[in-house]
């Protein structure tokens, strides 16, 4: 099995202090921004998700600089459909893929969002991720042929080719498309056209029941594409010590809690992956080994997620086990980000790499 492929999240937030970030003046500018890449680099990280949303700096554009700063750091640009449309995005992707020596990465992003603001048309969740599936599915065409034309339920090209032209290379014949999300509907999207589905950190008996789900809908949806892959996005609250990790990980919930009048935004509440990972915390504040969900509890400051908490060893011993289970994919982060990417760097990565 070849190794995983890792990586960091650079926040992309105009507001600073991001899930118990440090409140720097400049964080979002692009010296600041630059920086994080290239600690990202530097330390053997992939490249780094960048965060979509209607009120944050645009992705793509951060993309764009951060490539341009960089010489390995690979951006997973995420994107919403209907704040794109499929041929400008696909145009806009191409042309920063070609510009990097393809580099690029996209997260396609299905939930809430202030589609009014520009300019998309509200829709229930069983038409957004119809939508989505069109954008996924017309996104491929743009890049893989000439000459496209579609007329679907929610977009429509006639004869359009896609200059400069996605250049395949070795196990990647385009931009790789990940896609999360926990309903039925947005599975059936993951099944039929995802490259890779990404999960939350949920415990490891609810990864593997997804995983088998996946694969048995992609063979029943008759997949027409290479078998979809499996990605881990989780926060890894990593000490030198067992004890230190847990007193430290307890003292930054109380922190964030005491956060939880400020203004914030909470953009993953109404989703169903949110929905599960409130769930959890009913099951117990620690499932498996050390999979805290008590940060759920105190919303948008602490990402209403679960973190992954333990020496680099005990991290990397769980991060393994999702690896067992077929996850080849990691997005991991913790706050101060760009510390956090540097000593993570140094004490998980390696345990994460070595071989087995």
């Amino acid at each position: 099995m070849s190794g995983p492929e890792i990586f960091w999240y650079i926040p992309n937030e105009v507001r600073p202090g991001h899930r118990g970030d440090d409140a720097a003046a400049g964080h979002n500018s692009l010296d600041m921004l630059t920086a994080q890449a290239l600690a990202v680099e530097r330390h053997g990280w992939r490249g780094a998700l960048l965060g979509t949303g209607w009120g944050r700096p645009d992705t793509l554009t951060v993309a764009t600089a951060l490539t341009a700063r960089t010489t390995s750091f690979e951006p997973l640009v995420a994107i919403r459909p209907g704040y794109w449309t499929p041929a400008h995005f696909a145009s806009a992707a191409a042309t920063l893929d070609h510009l990097s020596g393809g580099r690029v990465r996209v997260n396609i992003v299905s939930g809430q969002d202030s589609f009014a603001a520009y300019g998309a048309s509200e829709v229930d969740q069983v038409g957004r991720y119809a939508r989505t599936g069109e954008f996924i599915r017309l996104v491929r065409r743009l890049w893989t042929e000439e000459n496209v034309t579609h007329d679907g339920d929610y977009f429509q090209v006639a004869d359009s080719t896609v200059s400069p032209r996605v250049q395949a290379r070795p196990g990647r014949p385009h931009p790789k498309l990940y896609f999360g999300g926990a309903s039925a509907a947005a599975e059936r999207v993951s099944a039929a056209q995802a490259d890779v589905q990404l999960f939350w950190g949920e415990p490891l008996d609810d990864v593997e029941e997804r995983i088998a789900r996946l694969r048995a809908l992609s063979e029943k949806l008759g997949r027409g594409l290479p078998p979809l892959e499996f990605g881990l996005r989780v926060t890894t609250f990593v000490r030198d010590t067992t004890e230190q990790a847990w007193a430290d990980a307890e003292a930054k919930v109380a922190e964030l809690a005491a956060r939880r009048d400020r203004p914030g935004r909470d953009g993953h509440a109404a989703s169903a992956g949110q929905r599960r990972l409130h769930g959890l915390r009913a099951r117990g504040e620690v499932l498996d080994d050390n999979l805290y969900t008590t940060p759920g509890k105190v919303g948008g400051a602490g990402a209403d997620t679960t973190w992954l908490v333990g020496s680099a060893v005990e991290v990397a011993k769980s991060l393994r086990r999702y690896r067992d289970l077929g996850v080849t994919h990691f997005i991991l982060s913790d706050t101060p980000y760009l510390p956090e990417s540097e000593r993570q760097g140094r004490q998980l990565l390696p345990l994460l790499c070595a071989p087995e």
